[in-house]
């Protein structure tokens, strides 16, 4: 099944903090992260049946996403993101692939924010 054929499901500017980062300074306090998420779904049913049980709850997925990430303990963000990938699919099994993007906006002084940006498959689905 391809994924393009599937709608998608998006948070844009979801805001969380993390202790994060591999500087003394990042790491005594929590810093604010910035994501956006877009989950491929299929979302064929829902529309059908208007039901949130036969879709991914968004609000679920923010809140997940909140308490995953502020009780998390990393120094880099691939690692931070990777995992979070990976969490969401044994969490949410119907998403078929994530585009996911953190923005870490305290990170260099010169710049409105650093990050980075993935995108996965679910490793669950053939």
């Amino acid at each position: 099944m391809r994924t393009q054929d599937h709608d998608v499901i998006y948070i844009e500017g979801l805001q969380t903090t993390a202790i994060i980062g591999i500087y003394d300074w990042e790491r005594a306090q929590a810093q604010p992260l910035i994501f956006d998420v877009e989950m491929a779904v299929p979302l064929f049913t829902a529309a059908r049946s208007d039901r949130i049980e036969d879709t991914v709850d968004y609000k679920a997925v923010a809140d997940f996403i909140g308490d995953w990430v502020s009780t998390s303990r990393f120094e880099l963000l691939e690692a931070l993101m990777d995992s979070l990938c990976q969490a969401l699919f044994t969490e949410f099994p119907a998403i078929l692939q994530l585009d996911i993007k953190v923005g870490k906006p305290q990170a260099v002084a010169q710049a409105r924010t650093v990050g980075l940006q993935l995108r996965r498959n679910n490793p669950q689905i053939p």
